[in-house]
């Protein structure tokens, strides 16, 4: 898909990632419609950042979680640009152990549902509604952004961050992701990006990082066979990749994790075995 006066709905572009994405589908020419709810010191930077970049953009605020409010963005985006041509779904809520500890305390009475709304409820909203005005293009592409707490959920190194709800929600977006590829072929492109720990969304940055015990971030690098965490540059590239150039692929999950689901798993030195050589 060729990405110069293509129309992209990016969530979360205030925050690290979503930000580093909006940023990268800006300076390819895209016009950006970036929803925004919370963090607005965040929002603020981001405003300052892609007026000075020159970009096509425009911010408003919407609870995704909600449908109402949905239904109208999706009506402004029909009024200012008849299409939509790019859905980044990356909107999620994780409720981290280390961080919230226990569902049973009563500070996260609705951390549970939180999550599940966040993580899950709002990526339907968004691909559900936007699916017409994605019909109306000639080609359009969905990236589904997940986490690796669908593989992993609350065990191994990286159990501080990854709650049971969300490592739950995480492994439901798969199968939107093969279901919305179904519905959307043969001119929509639906593809998902599961991320493992990345700097600013559980890896450095992450609120509660700094909790961590030496031997709990020790054993997290251990686990990450690349030794170290992603970068919000490294996601966007990514997501580039699949909007752009991967013109083959729908229904496809692919992994961003520097092999963190895998290294827990060694690879032993092959024995001698039984038989005899005669």
């Amino acid at each position: 898909m060729k990405l110069l006066g293509k129309t992209a709905l990016v969530p979360g572009a205030s925050r690290p990632i979503g930000r580093a994405i909006a940023r990268k589908l800006g300076q390819a020419g895209v016009n950006l419609i970036l929803p925004t709810f919370d963090w607005p010191e965040s929002i603020l930077e981001m405003e300052v950042e892609f007026k000075e970049s020159g970009f096509s953009y425009f911010t408003t605020s919407v609870d995704l979680r909600l449908e109402e409010p949905v239904k109208e963005l999706i009506t402004d985006i029909r009024n200012r640009f008849k299409r939509l041509d790019i859905l980044i779904n990356n909107i999620e809520r994780g409720g981290m152990p280390v961080v919230h500890g226990s569902y049973d305390l009563p500070h996260n009475a609705d951390q549970w549902d939180l999550e599940i709304a966040t993580t899950l409820k709002a990526k339907w909203l968004l691909f559900h509604h936007c699916l017409p005005l994605m019909q109306v293009a000639d080609e359009a592409a969905v990236v589904n952004i997940s986490s690796v707490a669908a593989i992993l959920g609350r065990s191994g190194a990286s159990a501080p961050f990854f709650n049971d709800a969300y490592s739950a929600a995480n492994r439901a977006v798969s199968s939107f992701t093969e279901t919305w590829a179904r519905e959307g072929a043969p001119t929509i492109r639906v593809n998902e990006l599961m991320l493992g720990l990345i700097q600013n969304r559980h890896g450095e940055g992450t609120r509660g990082w700094e909790e961590l015990t030496k031997q709990e971030k020790e054993s997290i690098a251990k686990q990450c066979l690349l030794n170290r965490t992603g970068t919000p540059e490294e996601v966007a590239t990514a997501v580039l990749f699949l909007t752009q150039d991967a013109d083959y692929m729908t229904g496809s999950v692919l992994k961003l994790d520097g092999g963190v689901t895998l290294g827990s798993q060694e690879v032993p030195t092959m024995p001698n075995g039984i038989l005899m050589v005669s």
